[in-house]
């Protein structure tokens, strides 16, 4: 049997290398003779720059950039190989993810994109031609403000005083300067990989979609709408509303005023996966996400892995940590059959330093379900 692995990563827990490697073990115990191609995807979030260099031959990079909260923390981006041009893969999450922001003090309000400007200040200084911005997992909404403020920009507030950093800062925002940014960036191209999804402003804009997940109040909610209404006033027409804009915390919106393409980010991250020649070889496709619920068929890994799947006529078993509202939908989407990773109750601590193993025993479980049925079936 040839199984293709194909999961995302689960969020503050496993990157997506990490976590086919748990589903194979599971594969292993059952049908030890099993041909099991590993294919790590990511969307931009956790665990991308590293999954891209491994998958291009490249390299990751270290660095020391600002966090979320404002302290200084270890970070790195990505180099990767291959002919083309010189491309470099800044993953936001590894400067501003939301796992970077201690649970005591998760307050998007307050965090800051300013180490993700950090890190393309050092892709520039490597004399990068490109840099691939992943979005996602993040734990800010700050209209990535903070990273054009690393850039060089000035945002000014009515009285021609730089404001702070933090979403809730954008509230007093008046003026964008954007003349004193690295001069470099004007001979880099820059592609932001985002969720078309995601837009900036109004009842589907990140602070009241994504706000809550990362700790916002809903005072804090309402905070971060208006000032990011403000915000989009000083980035020019057509952004409220632009598809990518709100990708983590509207870090998309910030880039585009410096000229980022924002691209759908399968159609960005998958350019350096051969994902689509190896489904053709597959018995059977599996993937998994921390959580498989009805906004799983709105950009997300699982989701779009069944999507390429069903092309070949390949069925496909998705794994999650937690099945959510409307998962069903999932079955329109191409997912077969999906199926949680828990088997007992446990506190989400628990589960969450144990998931490599939760995943393993889930595969296997699922596994020898299959075989029973495979085996009524002739």
């Amino acid at each position: 049997m040839r199984f293709l692995v194909a999961p995302s990563g689960f969020k503050e827990s496993l990157d997506a290398c990490d976590v086919a490697d748990a589903i194979a073990r599971g594969i292993y115990r059952v049908v030890p003779g099993a041909i099991v191609d590993k294919a790590p995807l990511v969307d931009g979030g956790e665990g991308s720059a590293r999954a891209l260099a491994e998958a291009t031959n490249g390299t990751l990079v270290p660095a020391l950039v600002t966090g979320p909260v404002g302290e200084e923390i270890p970070s790195h981006f990505a180099l990767l190989g291959g002919p083309g041009p010189r491309t470099a893969v800044v993953e936001m999450a590894a400067a501003a993810g939301l796992r970077l922001v201690p649970k005591h003090h998760r307050d998007p309000a307050t965090t800051t994109t300013y180490g993700v400007g950090e890190l393309i200040r050092a892709a520039l200084d490597l004399g990068v031609d490109r840099i691939l911005v992943g979005c996602g997992d993040s734990g800010t909404s700050d209209g990535g403000a903070g990273a054009l403020q690393a850039l060089g920009a000035r945002i000014t507030d009515a009285l021609g005083r730089e404001i702070g950093r933090g979403g809730a800062a954008l509230a007093g925002a008046a003026a964008l300067d954007l003349s004193e940014v690295d001069p470099r960036l004007d001979k880099a191209e820059i592609t932001v990989a985002c969720n078309q999804h995601n837009v900036l402003c109004g009842d589907r804009g990140v602070a009241r979609v994504f706000g809550p997940q990362k700790g916002a109040t809903p005072a804090q909610v309402d905070l971060l709408s208006d000032a990011l209404d403000n915000w989009a006033d000083l980035l020019g027409p057509g952004v409220r509303t632009m598809p990518g804009g709100g990708a983590s915390g509207g870090l998309g919106a910030g880039l585009h005023a410096l000229g980022a393409t924002l691209l759908p980010r399968f159609d960005v991250v998958l350019e350096h996966s051969d994902l689509d020649a190896r489904l053709p070889e597959a018995d059977l496709v599996i993937t998994a996400e921390g959580a498989i619920d009805g906004q799983t068929p709105h950009g997300k890994v699982p989701a779009e892995v069944a999507r390429r799947a069903k092309k070949h006529g390949k069925p496909v078993i998705a794994l999650a940590g937690t099945i959510g509202e409307n998962a069903r939908a999932n079955h329109d989407a191409g997912i077969d059959a999906y199926t949680s990773i828990i088997a007992a109750p446990v506190t989400l601590d628990t589960a969450m330093a144990a998931t490599a193993e939760l995943l393993t025993d889930a595969t296997e479980r699922t596994l020898r379900l299959l075989l029973v049925g495979a085996a009524l079936t002739r």
